[in-house]
């Protein structure tokens, strides 16, 4: 169905059972689903988020752009993890980070992510956007804006967009479809404003569904129905 993708894959989603830093069998059956689709030839770029180790504001009087510099650090730490990971699966990658720590990892260089794909590498983008302010959702949004991704893959701890939290609400329903404008409108926390606009204003589709299931990357890059499709 693709042949560049970019996958937006949750701090929480990586979680243990405890909600906090990295589950083994998440990480590898994470791993097992990217190398398939790197033996199909697939582009793969993706953005981690670092919820599992750092999530917004701790304390009533941090300051915002020291939380979020701490959050970007937290993203990198995934990122580091996961490139291990496949490294150990003999699956080419490359870490490039939007804030320069050239000790372990590459610069964000949107020509050189481009060659590593040439190459037939996965690229993981950590850091966000490298600015405070903005989400690792703007960050996937941005970043597969600039690579001209086929599709957003939206990797979350749930299987879709509900119109309320189902853990919270047990009448809550399920999207199978639905719009940007529809994102905005219902204020539904998918992602933030700032990546939906992002994605309409470039025309990139959003696919979100849960990283857990089986094989749920593959089906999507397959085309299954699953998830909510944004578009």
């Amino acid at each position: 169905m693709y042949k560049r993708i970019l996958i937006k894959v949750s701090g929480e989603a990586l979680a243990d059972e405890s909600g906090f830093g990295i589950g083994t069998k998440t990480i590898n059956d994470l791993v097992a689903q990217l190398k398939v689709l790197n033996e199909q030839k697939i582009e793969v770029g993706i953005v981690i988020g670092g919820g599992n180790f750092w999530r917004g504001r701790q304390g009533d009087h941090m300051d915002r752009s020291t939380a979020d510099h701490m959050g970007m650090l937290a993203t990198l730490i995934n990122a580091l993890a996961l490139q291990d990971a496949l490294e150990s699966q003999g699956v080419p990658v490359r870490v490039q980070s939007a804030l320069n720590i050239n000790r372990v990892a590459e610069p964000y260089i949107l020509r050189r992510a481009i060659r590593h794909f040439e190459k037939g590498r996965i690229v993981i983008f950590a850091c966000g956007t490298g600015n405070p302010y903005f989400s690792t959702d703007t960050g996937a949004a941005l970043r597969a804006a600039e690579i001209n991704a086929d599709i957003l893959l939206l990797a979350k701890n749930i299987d879709g967009i509900y119109s309320a939290d189902p853990k919270v609400d047990p009448t809550a329903k399920k999207y199978d479809e639905l719009s940007y404008m529809d994102i905005i409108q219902k204020g539904l926390k998918a992602m933030d404003t700032t990546a939906i606009s992002m994605c309409m204003d470039n025309n990139i589709p959003i696919l979100a569904f849960a990283v857990n299931d089986k094989d749920s990357i593959i089906r999507a890059v397959k085309g299954e129905k699953i998830g909510t499709i944004i578009k």
